[in-house]
């Protein structure tokens, strides 16, 4: 059987991204991930999925939130501009081959690998009120690049953090290609001409070859075909060789590429990163009333204790704002009158809150047919659903080809 159609027009531009029910979204979710999906969409295919079974590898004890959650979430994915007719919405267990795709990954993926992923052993050290020791938690990693790999997704947009996990999505679709991918014919040729090597040439030849196909270290090739080259075997068996090194084999499973994501510059109300758990957020769709007083109520510089005292903007959380929300003239205005005392603070906040108003009303404008009836919601989810499921389907019957798993 041929290798799958990665380089059709269908999922070569390929976009899979994804987040976890937590209910509404804040506005650093907006300046983190959906403003940037929102423009993907208008350039790519793209597949944006709710992970509910990665809310569960740590909110295992408390799944009866999650519907309600979703579609929370996906609301604020249509307020903040992402559009079902331009991308497909959908929910990560409605759509069963990503479990099936997740099992037979882990039939040959090291252990070592799940464990030497960096936020592992963070989440581990940090979420102590969790017994994150669970067979879940270890293979997320795992489930996530069955995420990606079934959609043979291209780009997956993450921020600079995430990368690790790209690049072991990366190694467990190359392993898969290298276990799975292999022409029977090509393999015969190249293990007689093997055969004919002195063992410690042999040796060194597979380790090489180990090295680029399995760990990416793509220079071992080179090494290798210099080893093949100062061999004794003849021109057919050097070539037989050559051939299994170059890619004797199909590609199955598409290996990603992280599209690093520009880093919000929005930061939380206090300063500190945005977070509902820290109480520093200002949500999505929050009323004007709310996000007037959370504004009004932040911490400035503490240098300025009366009006009459300067200050300094760098020390103080609202002109992060500023950098996220007003234009030039307004920066200069704020730092002329913070140093030299010549506005208050309350001044200051003021194009901030308006700013974050003119930004919302047009995402509570798009929210509102469907808080008005959650229904709409259901029925783009459903739809969505079909759509991933027949991309789905597809690679799952490749993969399965390819292990001897079809009758």
């Amino acid at each position: 059987m041929s290798s799958t159609s990665t380089d059709s027009p269908s999922s070569d531009d390929r976009v899979l991204s994804g987040m976890r029910p937590t209910g509404a979204l804040h506005l650093g979710h907006y300046h983190g991930a959906l403003k940037n999906w929102a423009q993907l969409q208008n350039a790519h295919t793209c597949f944006f999925f709710v992970a509910d079974w990665h809310a569960l590898t740590t909110h295992y004890e408390t799944p009866e939130t999650i519907s309600a959650h979703t579609i929370e979430m996906v609301i604020d994915w249509l307020a903040a501009g992402v559009d079902p007719s331009k991308a497909t919405l959908f929910v990560q267990s409605r759509v069963l081959e990503h479990a099936e795709l997740f099992l037979l990954l882990g039939m040959g993926t090291p252990l070592s690998w799940l464990e030497r992923v960096p936020t592992y052993k963070d989440q581990i050290a940090n979420l102590k009120d969790k017994d994150l020791t669970t067979y879940g938690f270890l293979g997320y990693p795992l489930l996530q690049a069955a995420d990606i790999l079934i959609y043979l997704a291209r780009y997956v947009p993450v921020g600079a953090d995430q990368v690790p996990h790209i690049e072991m999505s990366r190694e467990i679709a190359r392993r898969f290609n290298n276990l799975y991918g292999k022409d029977p014919l090509i393999e015969a040729q190249a293990r007689a001409a093997a055969a004919k090597l002195p063992d410690s040439v042999r040796a060194q030849f597979h380790a090489l070859r180990r090295a680029a196909d399995q760990d990416g270290l793509t220079d071992k090739r080179d090494e290798a075909r210099e080893l093949i080259a100062t061999s004794k075997l003849s021109r057919a068996e050097k070539d037989a060789l050559r051939a299994q090194l170059g890619g004797g084999r199909r590609q199955i499973l598409r290996e990603p590429e992280a599209l690093l994501t520009p880093e919000s510059k929005l930061p939380g109300l206090d300063g500190r990163k945005m977070s509902k758990s820290y109480g520093n957020a200002i949500a999505i769709r929050e009323d004007r009333a709310s996000v007037e007083q959370k504004v009004k109520r932040m911490p400035t510089d503490p240098a300025r204790v009366k009006r009459t005292d300067p200050g300094n903007p760098e020390r103080c959380p609202v002109w992060q704002f500023h950098q996220a929300y007003t234009d030039e003239a307004t920066r200069n205005w704020v730092q002329q009158g913070c140093t030299s005392a010549g506005i208050g603070c309350l001044e200051c906040k003021q194009p901030v809150i308006d700013a974050i108003l003119r930004e919302q009303q047009p995402m509570l404008e798009r929210a509102q047919p469907y808080v008005d009836n959650p229904g709409l919601v259901r029925d783009i989810l459903a739809d969505g659903c079909d759509k991933a499921r027949t991309a789905a389907r597809h690679t799952m019957h490749a993969v399965r080809d390819a292990m001897g798993l079809k009758l």
